[in-house]
């Protein structure tokens, strides 16, 4: 790729999602502050959750210093089923409907050793990660059932890929994860004659500059270099911006050698 073609003008512009209602979870750091900014750039209204209701409002308050007042923030712990529900209720009274649910959050446990973690940190790494996918979906299904194009998108891993053994994450995250592929794949069947979509992605790791930071845009994302949150976020938001008869079902993607 040369470098013009590399170079941030030679890029597809941001698509518009004006008036889209969009739930994120995990939305207080790394790739869930990346996508409520990018959304919300885009000009969506975002409904923001992490563990802490501080958490969220720190974020909600950066995107409201871009100029966008349509934002929202909430509490939400994945591993308590209470938890979701309450968020759900909270979402309900403010809106009709939701028309992005994008599953982000997931508790990232490190060890190639089972006994490294506690018993705690392994229920509470599945708990999150997969328990708490399929109750967020559960939840929000009626306000997704009741807006004209609805879409969830799963954040989930290359650890949730059949036979992938490269990360140094726990084998409970790769339990997570893995239960996460299985809940999207036939929660995608199961689903689509209703019009709603299920968007996967299954990323390795991948570099995750500050979006609004020089290095967002400077970060190299040539032919060798790591994936970059820049190129997964544009994943994201072209699959939404996308007619409602073409259902991307998920994104895979090469790793280095």
């Amino acid at each position: 790729m040369s470098d013009a073609q590399n170079s941030p003008a030679s890029r597809a512009p941001l698509p518009r999602l004006d008036g889209r209602k969009v739930v994120i979870t995990g939305a207080s750091r790394d790739f869930g502050r990346t996508l409520a900014i990018r959304f919300a750039q885009c000009g969506a209204e975002v409904y923001l959750s992490a563990r802490t209701a501080q958490a969220a409002r720190r974020v909600a308050d950066e995107v409201r210093g871009l100029g966008h007042d349509q934002v929202h923030a909430f509490a939400c712990d994945l591993s308590a089923p209470a938890s979701i529900q309450a968020f759900a209720a909270e979402v309900a009274a403010v809106t009709g409907h939701i028309d992005i649910l994008v599953n982000n959050a997931a508790r990232w446990l490190e060890g190639t050793d089972l006994l490294s973690a506690t018993d705690e940190d392994v229920a509470d790494t599945v708990a999150s990660g997969a328990t708490g996918t399929v109750l967020m979906v559960k939840n929000f299904l009626p306000l997704l059932r009741a807006s004209r194009q609805p879409d969830v998108v799963n954040m989930i891993s290359a650890a949730g890929v059949p036979g992938h053994h490269r990360s140094d994450a726990h084998s409970a995250f790769y339990a997570a994860k893995s239960a996460q592929a299985g809940f999207a794949d036939i929660l995608s069947k199961r689903l689509r004659p209703e019009g709603v979509r299920v968007i996967s992605l299954y990323p390795p790791d991948f570099v995750n500059p500050d979006p609004l930071s020089e290095d967002w845009e400077k970060t190299p994302r040539g032919t060798g270099d790591p994936l970059t949150a820049h190129s997964l976020v544009e994943c994201v938001l072209f699959a939404v911006s996308q007619p409602r008869d073409c259902f991307i079902r998920s994104f895979t993607f090469e790793q280095p050698a």
